[in-house]
């Protein structure tokens, strides 16, 4: 999750007189991390937070912890054994608080080997809320009056030392979770979600990470490449393959190198001289002669192709488990819209496509797929089965 820092405009959780945090306790050594480990086992509950930015290959470069009363930093970079913390995620008794937890859980378990126990998801309740705005800044914002400032959001987290400035506020994103979490639940609990929210919880810590490949044919889902003629399309897929191995090379996140935004502009300019590139200095100056290259070579290839449309598990299925799936998807934007929720609250698309290729004739088969916890099965049941009749 991107950094953020904050200004307050009322009152929040452990905020002092004058309106601003208390510091987070920086834990960067092997005693100071062996003393928080033995504070942190008796709590009930924990609020994390990770950092993993300004790299091609990902890395954790910050975790940030939060109990009822304090705040800490922990620094990965600068500590060897991480195994005491993640013996606490492990532990079904302290429940574990997170915003978009997903995407903290598969870094932690590439990482480090963690695994997890008992987790609440505060962007997951808002959305089952049907909350519009579930970002954490919106969240903030909306139950605390805070107003979060993004410049603050592309710093290097991997860079160190760290800066007063950036430890001031590596935190805020845990600080407010254990409190939002409260009021999160008390909602769940007075419109009847509270059952739903804890099945869509209890699956989080099976969430497995797959490292992602890198796919030469992304280029096509670039905002505005589908608006390009066939010689910019070819431009734009070579400047595209380039910057994902100057990237690599560079140890960089690719927009990092040359943004989307850039790319597009390139493939249609198709500037000849350095002068023409209208990129920074430090760009020009480091990838200028490369890219003039690149442009030129995308000018001789032969245009891409549009790939054939596929799900996202790769699978076409044959016509009748297609035309269950579309009627499953009717259905679904139905009972989302009935619901106020969006539509993947209901079921993903994944699971429709595999219930339609499955085509269950009971709730006993449906059950039997394993693709449904008790909630779901009972609310949408009944109902999935009815459209698959149809």
């Amino acid at each position: 999750m991107c950094r953020v820092a904050i200004t307050e405009t009322s009152s929040s959780p452990r905020t002092g007189a004058a309106g601003h945090l208390p510091p987070a306790r920086l834990i960067d050594t092997a005693g100071a991390f062996e003393a928080l480990c033995a504070e942190l086992r008796g709590q009930p509950a924990l609020a994390l937070d990770t950092d993993s930015l300004y790299r091609y290959h990902y890395r954790v470069c910050l975790i940030q912890l939060s109990t009822a009363t304090d705040d800490y930093i922990l620094d990965p970079l600068s500590l060897l054994d991480l195994s005491p913390l993640g013996a606490l995620l492990a532990d079904p008794a302290v429940e574990k608080v997170f915003h978009a937890a997903d995407n903290d859980i598969l870094v932690l378990k590439r990482d480090f080997g963690f695994a997890f126990a008992r987790i609440f998801d505060t962007m997951i309740a808002a959305r089952i809320l049907g909350l519009r705005r579930v970002s954490l800044a919106a969240l903030l914002a909306d139950h605390y009056g805070v107003q979060l400032d993004k410049r603050a959001q592309l710093t290097d987290w991997g860079r160190r030392p760290l800066s007063s400035e950036q430890l001031s506020y590596a935190h805020l994103d845990s600080h407010y979770l254990l409190s939002l979490r409260d009021l999160l639940t008390e909602e769940l609990k007075a419109r009847g979600r509270w059952s739903e929210a804890q099945e869509a919880f209890a699956a989080l810590p099976r969430v497995t990470y797959v490292e992602k490949r890198f796919d030469s044919e992304a280029f096509w889902g670039i905002k505005g490449a589908r608006d390009l003629g066939p010689r910019e399309l070819a431009v734009l897929r070579e400047l595209y393959l380039w910057r994902d191995g100057r990237a690599r090379s560079l140890d960089l996140p690719p927009f990092k190198v040359v943004d989307d935004r850039q790319l597009v502009r390139l493939s249609v300019a198709q500037p000849q001289t350095a002068g023409e590139l209208g990129l920074s200095r430090y760009q020009a100056g480091h990838y200028g002669g490369e890219l003039l290259e690149v442009i030129r070579r995308g000018q001789s290839a032969p245009p891409p192709h549009l790939p054939a449309r596929t799900h996202a598990n790769g699978f076409r299925p044959d016509p009748d488990a297609l035309a269950r799936y579309e009627r499953l998807r009717v259905w679904r934007t139905q009972r989302a819209t009935e619901r106020g929720v969006d539509s993947d609250i209901v079921l993903t698309n994944d699971l429709l496509l595999a219930i339609a290729r499955s085509a269950p004739a009971s709730l006993e088969e449906l059950a039997g797929l394993g693709l449904l916890g008790p909630w779901k099965l009972a609310e949408y049941g009944p109902e999935l089965l009815r459209v698959l009749r149809e």
